[in-house]
């Protein structure tokens, strides 16, 4: 591959991006689910409720296996930048990491 002419500018090559109103409000998702096959990965992000025994897909994401190693690596930078602002991110002992049915208290109306 040649070098660039550092007499020309480098090209810019710029995306415009939509984001709608109702995508911007984004999803709550306190599990997510990975799956793959030789072509895609597969990411579904759900969410469980309190004593509800069915929890809901709220999103599914599909990507290359190329795009799915490009979002690992920008996730892991951006850990690495919330870390070194916030303080390390503390995970649960893989034990406590359970999804019971009924997690929490049930309150009544």
């Amino acid at each position: 591959m040649a070098d660039q002419d550092p007499k020309k500018p480098a090209k810019s090559h710029q995306i415009n991006i939509e984001l709608t109103e109702d995508i911007a409000e984004g999803v709550y998702s306190n599990l997510a689910m990975v799956a793959h096959s030789n072509s895609e990965f597969v990411i579904d992000f759900i969410r469980l409720m309190p004593g509800v025994p069915k929890a809901k897909v709220k999103a599914r994401v599909i990507l290359t296996p190329e795009h799915a190693k490009r979002l690992l690596q920008a996730l892991n930078d951006n850990i690495q930048k919330y870390e070194n602002s916030f303080g390390d991110i503390k995970q649960a002992d893989e034990e406590q990491v359970r999804f019971p049915i009924n997690f929490g208290t049930i309150g009544e109306a």
